[in-house]
């Protein structure tokens, strides 16, 4: 009960922050019906990057807003005077990802309706998959934005993870060339970046999907039980 006390503080929260609203809904709706206009005349690339992207933007999305409200939390005061009370670290991070994964089954419906219903995104697995896949990688996006907001004191140092956390994973999660054509020390970094995962999963189909989704789920349970071991009251 504790935790879904927290999970529907951070709902209002997000309900009155129309900026973060926008960001988690408008924003990814935009930038899939941007690569829909750059690739009309070759629709085929557009199926291949926008399916990739519908699992990139939940997961990118989530690391940025989870980061910087868990750091909020910090700053404010308001972790500590939550931590005095009978709340545990584990109720306030299950309470944060219980929140931020049904903000991102809204994301992700939205995105797979534009992109499946207006934009005529053409895929093997159907909608409802590719749905869930994205819905996992967001919720692996909380996992490891709660994860860094511990190692940052401001908003500005959240951010820098982003390029040094988030940008290499989608620079070698086969993107922008196959990951069996990267040189192999790269390949081998690829390997243990849960993000390749979640794109494999997207490209794939049958047994080979649920394995990596499954991968990806672990991933971000272990980033949640990390995140538990490294949280502080507030940032000193």
């Amino acid at each position: 009960m504790i935790a879904l006390a927290t999970t529907g503080r951070i709902l209002r929260q997000l309900r009155h922050d129309r900026r973060t609203v926008a960001l988690l809904l408008v924003v990814p709706a935009l930038l899939l019906t941007l690569l829909y206009f750059m690739y009309e005349d070759t629709p085929h690339t557009f199926d291949r990057i926008a399916l990739i992207m519908l699992g990139i933007f939940p997961f990118t999305i989530m690391f940025l807003v989870t980061s910087i409200a868990m750091l909020r939390e910090r700053t404010s005061g308001t972790l500590e005077r939550l931590l005095t009370t009978p709340l545990r670290k584990t109720d306030l991070l299950f309470g944060y990802g219980l929140a931020f994964s049904l903000a991102a089954v809204v994301q992700g419906a939205v995105a797979t309706g534009v992109a499946y219903g207006l934009l005529g995104l053409d895929t093997s697995a159907s909608a409802g998959l590719i749905l869930l896949i994205a819905v996992v990688d967001a919720v692996l996006g909380v996992a490891i934005g709660l994860l860094c907001s511990a190692f940052a004191r401001t908003e500005f140092q959240a951010v820098q993870f982003l390029p040094v956390v988030v940008v290499p994973q989608i620079l070698l999660c086969g993107l922008f060339v196959p990951r069996s054509q990267m040189a192999g020390w790269l390949q081998a970094i690829s390997d243990v970046l849960p993000l390749t995962y979640a794109v494999d999963a997207l490209g794939s189909a049958g047994a080979t999907m649920w394995r990596d989704v499954t991968i990806v789920a672990g991933a971000a349970v272990v980033a949640l039980i990390l995140a538990a071991a490294t949280l502080r009251r507030r940032t000193p």
